[in-house]
């Protein structure tokens, strides 16, 4: 279908939303976050603003606003969303740094070019051809890899590929690894070298810690694109351990609803962040702007719930210490 809406000026599509029914205290300020921000970012922020109906059982969004909803609001939202992403951000890049010392250090006592070894991975990953490629899964991170290196422009890089040669040792070569290819290639690893991780980081089960990898490559992306995030629909689901293994995951068990939402893979990374750098105040710092730093939208029924809180969600973690 052709793409059929006009191009509207800032000043139209203020009174677009105006017209339908958002409060507008100040045009200039206004007009200047359409101008700096953009009305299709802002628009992911009053999107819950807006009425809704049922039609032939399912929620349906209108075009108007719920009475009491306003422009600065969504601001608001927006700015308190861009601070929740630039702490997951702080955190995840600490966790990528930690997990890429990690692999490269186990697989690296095996051989110094270990990534290239298809028998040192399981063999879904490492022999099992995909059909409609025709490569294992391990030709595509190989392939992922090189690109990698073959676009670093890191001088120890350069260096080693001019005084060595290629392939470069995986202990240098982890260096180019994002989140992704990471988390990617932890879950090739043989389960007993995925356990051996694990249970560094409180876990006995590396499949599980596959899933969070995983989960949490999909929250830098979001990060990292400067996605909406507050009450984001978590696509990449993780598993969780058992509580009697792990407490806190009691709630998320409990209430199915609450694994597809923002709150619990903050709470993951809370977990992760204990394992490596235990003294510190992320926690506290995310957990601050949580609780008093999200605009007030109770008129509209929104607060902390949009983004899967559990009850007593502040003491989740000193609960179970």
């Amino acid at each position: 279908m052709p793409y059929s809406k006009p191009w509207h000026s800032y000043q139209a599509q203020l009174d677009k939303l105006r017209e339908r029914g958002l409060n507008i205290t100040e045009d200039d300020k206004a007009l200047d976050y359409l101008a700096r921000i953009g009305y299709y970012r802002l628009s992911g922020y009053w999107y819950s603003f807006r009425q809704q109906q049922e039609v032939e059982g399912k929620k349906v969004k209108l075009d108007n606003f719920i009475t009491g909803a306003s422009f600065e609001q969504a601001v608001q939202l927006y700015v308190f969303d861009k601070n929740l992403r630039l702490l997951a951000m702080d955190a995840l890049e600490r966790i990528e740094i930690a997990f890429r010392v990690e692999l490269a250090h186990l697989l690296g006592e095996q051989d110094m070019f270990a990534y290239l070894k298809p028998e040192l991975f399981h063999d879904k990953f490492a022999k099992i051809l995909k059909p409609h490629t025709g490569l294992t899964e391990h030709h595509n991170w190989l392939t992922k890899q090189a690109g990698l290196i073959k676009r670093s422009k890191e001088k120890f890089i350069e260096h080693n590929k001019k005084k060595h040669g290629l392939p470069l040792p995986i202990w240098i070569a982890c260096e180019v690894w994002d989140f992704g290819t990471l988390s990617f290639l932890y879950g090739g690893m043989k389960e007993a070298d995925q356990d051996r991780i694990a249970r560094k980081f409180g876990l006995s089960n590396g499949r599980v810690l596959a899933s969070w990898l995983r989960s949490l490559n999909y929250l830098r992306n979001l990060c990292a694109h400067h996605s909406r995030l507050w009450n984001r629909n978590v696509v990449e689901k993780p598993k969780l351990p058992p509580a009697p293994e792990l407490p806190w995951v009691a709630p998320f068990i409990e209430y199915d609803r609450l694994r597809s939402r923002p709150f619990l893979l903050f709470c993951i990374t809370k977990h992760l962040m204990d394992h490596i750098n235990p003294n510190s105040t992320w926690w506290n710092r995310l957990t601050d702007l949580m609780a008093n730093d999200l605009p007030d939208m109770s008129m509209l029924g929104l607060d902390l719930n949009s983004m899967g809180v559990c009850e007593d969600w502040l003491e989740l973690f000193t609960t179970h210490e």
